[in-house]
Order: C-alpha cells, then structure tokens, then sequence
C-alpha cells in the first residue's frame, strides 16, 4: 500500500505537453509532476495556458505532442472518464452543482456515478449504503456536515466551491486538478478553502490553478509560472518569488 506522507511519489507526470490551435501555440513544451504530499500551483496571466494545461491533464482535449502518466501509466490516450475511474478528479473555473438537490443528494451522486452497479437494477439508489456513507464522510470532509440538507442553490459562493471538492472527493481521487477554486471568495471563505487544501494534502497530489497570489504562497509547495504557454519557472514559493523573471513577466518587479 501507497504511504499517504510520501511526498517522493509522483501521480501525475506531464513531458513535453504541446497544444496547438491552428497556428496558435497554447501549451509549449511544458513538463510538470504532480507528488502525493504536495499543492503544486500554476500561475500566470490570462492566455498563459493553464487552463489548456489542465484540460489536457484531465484528459479533455489531447496534447498535440507530448505524453501524460497518472499513476504510472501511460494515460495519453485515455478518456477523461477512465482517467476519473483511475483517481483523477477536478474542479473547474464555473460551479458545476445541482442547484435544486441538496448538498447530500449532490454528494450521493456523485459517489453513486464512481461505484455504478448496473447489476443491482433492482436497488433504490438512495438506499445504496455505499454511496450514502461516502457522501456523509466527504461532506463532513469539506466542513459541509450541518448543510446536508440545504439546498446546493442556496450555499454561499464559498460553500458552493466546497460542495464541488466534496463531490470531487466522492469519486476516490488520487490527483486532484482545481482550476481557480478561490475565484470571487472573500478573506473569510478563502481562509476555510485553504483549511480544506491543507488537510487534503496529505493523502492527495493537487494541482492548483489560480489567480489570488496571496493565497497561493500560502498554501503551494511549488509554483509553476506560465507566460504565452510556456514554463519560465518551477520551484519553491521562495525561488519563484525572488526569480527576476517572474517579477518581470508577473508579479510586477523591476
């Protein structure tokens, strides 16, 4: 069995990622690892090619070259749905909820979708053990326990981005890709979302996209900065943040 604390094991490897659209180069040769342990985050401005990176990560759009391994395989050609079934989950930049079900309900889906039992026709879904404890646990998980019967359309924004690691968390996940999970939060949800990474990063490989650079020194073991689809750094929050580089290019130095 996997030691959780071992920081050493890579679960997600990307070499020489490229996409391109047309004439239009994306992603540029970019290589990154993703180590159980660890929050890797990528920063960088708008058309860097993050979001490309991680669509391509997750398996929603092909590399034009380049491979992709999760967890020591070869998953370059493997669709988005396989690589979920074989642990990797993601976020994305918009909620994806059910607005009109419940935070339990949303929940029980979503583990109900990762352990399907087309055998059991006969079954009421709802009264699937499984799935019903899971959503428990992964709602207590993300400090949901006392809204599993509010409507998800109901949650504030912060508790709505909470609601979609916890169903993320249903699905057993290994790696996980979050694309911008602390957009339009206040000082108060933001500090609760970094909570849950923290205690998400022992078990777990996450990747982490994002814009808030406070919160990103906070929380990153490693930064990866893009700029026009291209890595001009990967390191510590210490190196990165006194790269002359990065402060030309994005954090605003001279």
């Amino acid at each position: 069995m996997s030691d959780p604390t071992n920081t050493d094991e890579i679960l997600l490897r990307g070499l020489d990622i490229t996409r391109r659209w047309g004439g239009l180069v994306a992603v540029d040769r970019v290589s990154i690892e993703l180590a159980r342990g660890q929050v890797h985050a990528v920063i960088g401005t708008n058309g860097a090619g993050k979001s490309t990176l991680i669509n391509i990560l997750s398996g929603e759009i092909p590399p034009s070259s380049g491979s992709v391994e999760l967890l020591g395989f070869d998953a370059t050609g493997w669709t988005q749905p396989r690589r979920a079934r074989a642990g990797l989950g993601r976020s994305y930049q918009r909620t994806t909820i059910f607005p009109t079900f419940t935070v339990f309900e949303n929940c029980r889906l979503a583990a109900q979708a990762h352990t399907q039992k087309p055998w059991m026709w006969w079954q009421d879904a709802q009264r699937c053990a499984a799935s019903t404890g899971t959503a428990r646990q992964v709602a207590t998980r993300a400090g949901l326990d006392a809204l599993l019967d509010r409507p998800a359309g109901l949650l504030s924004h912060g508790q709505k981005r909470q609601l979609e690691i916890a169903m993320c968390l249903a699905t057993e996940p290994q790696v996980l890709l979050l694309d911008e999970p602390l957009a339009g939060m206040g000082a108060e949800e933001t500090d609760r979302m970094l909570g849950l990474l923290a205690e998400l990063r022992s078990g777990h490989a996450i990747l982490l996209v994002e814009h808030d650079m406070d919160a990103v020194f906070r929380i990153a073991d490693r930064i990866t900065v893009m700029v026009n689809g291209s890595v001009i750094a990967s390191d510590t929050p210490e190196a990165v943040r006194a790269s002359p580089d990065v402060q030309s290019a994005y954090l605003g130095g001279h």
